[in-house]
């Protein structure tokens, strides 16, 4: 699939997240407190509660509901309650655009 554009660099402060939906897909495009920038599902695998509203730290997300982290990287969970990653995306920087492939990084 094609990556869509999703926002301005210079929208996404660091250390924040935003939601946008892509073909159905609920994505979190979050920037790390480096500058870093990431996709992933904005679904927490606890309950159907949304990342992006969650706190950013790091390289790190965590679920306002429930505390879990997940890794922004990798998806993984890094604490319970959850135990399920959630999808990755790719995410390019043209520019100083944002674009996000709605396909799930394997």
């Amino acid at each position: 699939m094609a990556a869509t554009r999703v926002c301005s660099d210079a929208e996404l402060a660091p250390a924040t997240a935003m939601r946008v939906v892509i073909e159905g897909t609920p994505i979190a495009v979050v920037k790390d407190s480096s500058g870093a920038v990431h996709a992933l599902g904005d679904t927490c695998t606890h309950g159907e509660i949304s990342l992006s509203e969650g706190f950013v730290e790091d390289d790190a997300i965590e679920c306002w509901a429930h505390g879990s982290k997940f890794d922004l990287a990798s998806g993984a969970p890094r604490n319970f309650p959850a135990y399920e990653p959630v999808p990755v995306y790719a995410v390019t920087i043209t520019d100083g655009d944002i674009f996000v492939d709605p396909t799930p990084k394997p």
